[in-house]
């Protein structure tokens, strides 16, 4: 089996994303995704093309998703990287209903809880559907100091206003234990 670092045999689809080209097998990405399963074998416009457009998200990303779907792991990331890239690929793994990349995602998030970056985690753990995630994001919040310190940056003003919901749900959280 070709992986994405080795010279691929076969392939009979081409994607296309921020320019650059990534050559798979249909069936391999087919069995490793209900959405692609859907996109190349089902009904949509896809299912006959030869290159496929993806025009919302890098290419990084990608490769990455590609790499998962034909090794089961994800690439090596530099240490500075790994926080973004696991958003992304967090993204990624929920749009390809890929839930055990989503779930190693969630993991890596875990650990990069603080108060500069759980607003955002919070809301990226709600709109993606990340129970764990999120319940990780208001164990951290329910330290007075700590929520102090999250709500002084943007990442919860990123939050209040893109899933208020959430809001009220940590104000009950903290009130019950009042």
């Amino acid at each position: 089996m070709a992986t994405p670092s080795a010279p691929a045999t076969h392939e009979d689809v081409t994607f296309e994303v921020a320019g650059e080209t990534f050559p798979a097998h249909r069936y391999i990405l087919a069995a490793r995704s209900p959405v692609f399963m859907a996109e190349l074998f089902g009904s949509m416009e896809e299912k006959d093309a030869a290159c496929i457009y993806v025009d919302d998200m890098e290419a990084r990303v990608f490769k990455a998703l590609v790499h998962f779907i034909y090794t089961d792991s994800l690439p090596e990331i530099d240490d500075d990287d790994i926080m973004v890239m696991a958003q992304h690929l967090l993204v990624a793994a929920d749009r390809y209903s890929m839930e055990k990349m989503k779930v190693i995602c969630e993991e890596k998030l875990r650990g990069y809880i603080n108060a500069t970056t759980v607003g955002n985690t919070l809301a990226l753990a709600e709109q993606h559907g990340c129970h764990g995630l999120k319940k990780a994001c208001f164990r951290f919040l329910m330290s007075r100091s700590n929520l102090k310190a999250a709500m002084a940056f943007d990442g919860f003003g990123h939050l209040t206003s893109s899933c208020p919901s959430v809001l009220y749900e940590l104000l009950a959280k903290i009130t019950e234990v009042l």
